[in-house]
């Protein structure tokens, strides 16, 4: 088959786990942790004093620059306001409410107009105060993308390849409310006013290609692509070259190939904002993994914390060693359960010892498999040794920035090296030496 992009792997995808059901259970916790920092960019200051009585869907935490706002998932009354366990692994500053299971809603801030009246920025403005995330994983200020792009492209594209083996809460979102992914894309078009508008999806998701299929007559100014399965091909510079056949430079960003790229929740999100003024208060979310009792999706809100939904779930098998959030490939570990879900949470993996692993002593056999399978045609062997070293100026020339840290040269490591992990800590390094 040919490869659209260069390099990628094919790994056991497993994602029948989680696709057996179609009927989302949704997850009401006692109490949820709303982090004020769920974006890239500046944290967020909380709106709200301790004791507050607060609604579901109300701003409880905004700030200047780039950020977004946050809101209640729940209504219910603020118990804390302190730094909280974070998915990032750090402590982030967090309002935590008391849940009192009404749900009351706070007003919706819908326009009162048909949207294809509603104006540029009246559209931008309503991503914005909805708290719009990129929530494929990256985070980034959905309204700060949108703004950066007009002008600037001439291909819009919604990703739904969802590459990462066992996450399928992308394709459920697909199956069962396809309509608001078409309907978000063509408010999106309205404001960057694209010649191209794409929504690209691999091959391995029939159930969801059929059913967009039957409804592209409603959406003739949409097209859909259907890609050819391989890992990382959800990653934005891959996915624009599968699509479009542009490669984005070095250090560039997707708007410098003319394309900007969304994930199909995002899109979902986005007609929940402006065509019916309702505030980002949860996702779907995948609980999947060889050691989790039932793996499915859920509707969760946002703040729910891991323990809650892996309850909901069935609960943990004795031979759980890892919970990770987001995919086995690019998520991180948890070493405590009672983190909350964030704008950016589509997975929670519960997973068994690792039989293939890191090794106790790994080595470079300099067989060259990272060097092929690097959808960045970096030269992760070479970044693994100047990334020990600390060898800033070895690494700015071999483009360290531009790894996406997909783990496809992990994956393929006969020698079983800890590559992602030391071209993280690397990245660190690099940043805080050119910060000096």
């Amino acid at each position: 088959m040919k490869h659209l992009f260069f390099g990628g792997i094919h790994p056991k995808y497993n994602k029948e786990m989680s696709t057996t059901s179609l009927d989302f259970l949704t997850v009401t916790p006692r109490q949820v942790v709303i982090p004020m920092q769920q974006h890239i960019g500046a944290p967020c200051v909380p709106l709200v004093d301790l004791g507050d009585h607060v609604l579901l869907g109300q701003k409880i935490g905004d700030g200047e620059g780039l950020c977004v706002p946050v809101h209640a998932s729940v209504s219910g009354t603020v118990s804390a306001i302190e730094p909280r366990p974070h998915v990032s692994g750090r402590p982030v500053l967090s309002v935590v409410i008391d849940n009192d299971f009404q749900d009351t809603p706070f007003p919706p801030a819908l326009p009162g107009k048909d949207v294809r009246d509603l104006s540029d920025d009246e559209i931008l403005h309503a991503i914005r105060e909805a708290g719009l995330v990129g929530m494929g994983g990256a985070a980034f200020p959905g309204s700060v993308k949108a703004i950066s792009a007009m002008g600037h492209v001439d291909t819009l594209i919604a990703n739904a390849c969802e590459c990462e083996p066992y996450i399928t809460a992308d394709d459920s979102l697909l199956r069962t409310k396809p309509e608001q992914v078409l309907k978000g894309m063509m408010i999106l078009r309205q404001v960057l006013r694209p010649e191209r508008v794409v929504l690209a999806v691999e091959d391995n998701k029939q159930a969801a290609i059929e059913k967009l299929h039957t409804l592209q007559a409603d959406f003739p100014e949409i097209e859909i692509v259907v890609l050819p399965t391989r890992y990382p091909q959800g990653s934005e510079k891959q996915l624009i070259q599968a699509v479009t056949r542009r490669e984005v430079a070095p250090g560039k960003l997707p708007v410098s190939a003319g394309c900007a790229v969304f994930n199909v929740s995002t899109f979902a999100a986005i007609y929940r904002a402006v065509s019916l003024g309702l505030p980002l208060t949860e996702r779907i979310v995948t609980i999947s993994g060889e050691t989790i009792e039932k793996p499915q999706n859920f509707i969760v809100r946002i703040g729910t914390p891991f323990h809650d939904l892996i309850e909901k779930a069935g609960g943990l098998t004795d031979e759980t060693e890892r919970v990770i959030s987001g995919g086995p490939m690019m998520g991180m570990a948890q070493g405590d359960l009672s983190v909350p879900v964030v704008k950016a949470t589509n997975s929670i993996l519960c997973l068994p010892k690792d039989q293939n692993g890191a090794a106790e002593n790994p080595v470079c056999l300099r067989c060259g498999k990272c060097v092929a399978v690097c959808p960045m045609r970096l030269q992760p062997l070479y970044l693994y040794r100047f990334g020990k070293r600390e060898d800033i100026s070895e690494l700015e020339r071999l483009n360290l920035l531009d790894c996406i840290e997909c783990g496809s040269c992990a994956y393929t490591c006969p020698g079983k090296l800890p590559l992602v992990e030391t071209f993280r800590n690397a990245k660190r390094k690099y940043k805080e030496a050119k910060s000096k």
